[in-house]
């Protein structure tokens, strides 16, 4: 078995060996920023424990723009450092970290004035190149250029002609956020990291009396079975985003200068045909709105439009999209588009929570996206704000204060470090029509693969090659294969529907049927290896479906608060399975 692989004996073997080891690192938080963290403190040689209370990713890292990006519109608020710092993280993830999963892509910026808005935006887009270009040589990211209103047409032909006097085309670049999410979480695996997830950590263990009595641990529920049990640690790292303030509840004082708001996102996902493009080289579009800006991105067969920036005080774990978040974003593209884009076009919708460093600000698109790293007692270190492109960052800094007391440790490493399915993506990236004969699938299969897999596509088509049945795509989702299914149970940590429909694959968002059509053939792909019976196999699949009909009413209801409630209709699946 590979080190990386996130298999239930994996599992079972982190599980027994936790309560009797003290490690160097607790992180808890299997989003982005502690599977970062995991991975930073691993690879410098630390022992290190990964705690997740739901799936890996299941918050704000699966429910992103998508985007990595060095932030164009933080230029305004001069927050150049920022941008900088995003910049070259990108270049990173495009070169060595993440190529499979990292992509650049171009944007198009639209100018709605002839002549200011071409030199003021011009000079902005200028800045952002020069900003990203202590790597320049080899980063894979272009320049910008300047288009024609008819370049910018042909670029992008559903943009009406009378809304632009042409466009800025710039580079930014895509991931698969919770593909790369994952990645991060095996990588750490690999470098001997204990990973749980469906492991809630409900308290932590103090060592003596007072406000400032040291953490030497946590207590952590287990939730695939309902037992308890202990993790004794020199430091502990708290990643938690829009929880941060829960484990400021668990000190029983408030964390020093270190205040979260959540800022709710809304994306839409709709089917390529509903704007049509250039196919051949397809452009996203960043359009400005009154309060921020707006993203059109192309995502395989679909565009995701997003997003909105609003606060929410409500249900953190499953943020709801109201039916006032889909006509803004609706109304927003609709003002630079020929035909428009209408509520029946739509096939998925997914709604996400920012955690915002708190300030003087009142709007949340005001707050800052810098993120900050402090230590309220002895032994406990939080991490929160910052953006999805510097999780790494965020990673190294939180380590580097965890093991300020502690002798001998490495510098971290992770700036040059590949990620699973990266090592050897040269020698297989242009391998697509010999993997496609070889193994009897489509070409467009094979690449929808790579960029999933990378370098570990064997394991995929290994499965395949073993059982016919699993080469053939998956009921309701053809973009998929049912090998990907048992694939992300033996390798990749899933341990409900929920998870492989929503993360380890995107058939809940890009599937008009929300991956109801999919849901039977799913829970009977991992019934084996998980070894459920039929009656926990049906109780997946009413879930499931529980869970999408729930999401549909929320988007139904007219405000935050009467959409949370409906949301709020379907339990989340693991507090149902113990």
């Amino acid at each position: 078995m590979s080190r990386t692989e996130l298999s239930p004996q994996r599992r079972r073997a982190d599980r027994a060996r936790l309560p009797d080891e003290v490690v160097d690192v607790v992180v808890i938080g299997g989003g982005v920023t502690g599977a970062g963290a995991a991975l930073d403190a691993a690879s410098r040689g630390l022992s290190v424990a990964l705690l997740e209370a739901r799936d890996w990713a299941a918050g704000t890292s699966s429910r992103s723009s998508k985007l990595i990006h060095g932030g164009l519109r933080y230029l305004e608020q001069f927050a150049f450092p920022l941008v900088h710092e995003a910049l070259h993280e990108r270049a990173r993830l495009v070169q060595t970290i993440a190529p499979h999963l990292v992509t650049p892509l171009p944007f198009l910026l639209p100018l709605t004035a002839p002549v200011w808005q071409r030199a003021y935006y011009g000079a902005g887009v200028a800045l952002y190149d020069v900003l990203g270009a202590a790597l320049a040589a080899d980063r894979g990211i272009p320049t910008h250029r300047h288009l024609s209103r008819r370049a910018t047409l042909e670029a992008f032909p559903a943009l009406r002609g009378d809304a632009v006097h042409g466009a800025i085309r710039y580079w930014d670049a895509q991931v698969d956020d919770a593909r790369h999410t994952l990645a991060v979480v095996r990588t750490a695996a690999g470098y001997g990291a204990r990973v749980l997830s469906s492991a809630r950590v409900t308290g932590l263990l103090r060592e003596g009396g007072g406000a400032q009595a040291p953490v030497v641990g946590v207590r952590v529920a287990d939730l695939t079975d309902g037992s308890s049990f202990t993790v004794r640690a020199r430091s502990v790292i708290a990643a938690t985003g829009v929880w941060s303030d829960d484990v400021g509840a668990m000190l029983g004082v408030e964390a020093p200068s270190l205040r979260v708001r959540a800022s709710k996102g809304v994306h839409l996902v709709l089917p390529r045909s509903a704007i049509p493009g250039n196919e051949i080289a397809p452009t996203g579009l960043i359009l400005r709105t009154p309060t921020s800006v707006l993203f059109v991105i192309p995502w395989g067969g679909h565009w995701i439009v997003g997003t909105t920036d609003t606060p929410w005080r409500l249900d953190r774990a499953h943020p709801a999209a109201s039916s006032a978040d889909i006509d803004y974003l609706l109304g927003q593209l609709n003002q630079v588009l020929t035909t428009p884009v209408t509520a029946a076009d739509i096939v998925g919708v997914y709604a996400g929570l920012r955690p915002l460093l708190a300030g003087e600000a009142d709007q949340t698109s005001r707050l800052s996206r810098e993120h900050a790293v402090v230590t309220p007692v002895p032994g406990l270190v939080l991490v929160a704000g910052g953006k999805y492109t510097t999780y790494r960052v965020m990673g190294s800094d939180a380590v580097d204060a965890a093991v300020a007391g502690l002798p001998g440790v490495p510098d971290s490493r992770t700036a040059h470090l590949p990620l699973v399915g990266a090592h050897r993506w040269a020698d297989v990236r242009d391998a697509g029509p010999r993997l496609a004969e070889a193994h009897g699938l489509t070409e467009d299969a094979v690449e929808r693969l790579l960029h999933r897999h990378g370098d570990r596509i064997g394991d995929v088509l290994a499965l395949a090659g073993q059982d016919p049945l699993l080469a053939r795509p998956l009921e309701g989702a053809p973009d998929y294969l049912a090998a990907e299914v048992v694939h992300a149970v033996t390798a990749e940590g899933a341990r409900h529907v929920d998870d492989v429909l929503t993360r380890r694959t995107r058939v809940s968002i890009e599937t008009v049927h929300r991956g109801v059509e999919s849901v039977p053939e799913v829970a009977r792909l991992m019934a084996g290896p998980l070894g459920w019976d039929d009656e926990r196999r049906e109780r997946e699949v009413e879930h499931y479906r529980a869970r999408v009909a729930a999401e549909r009413e929320s988007q139904r209801m007219p405000d935050d608060r009467t959409a949370d409630a409906a949301r709020l209709g379907a339990p989340d699946v693991r507090a149902a399975a113990v």
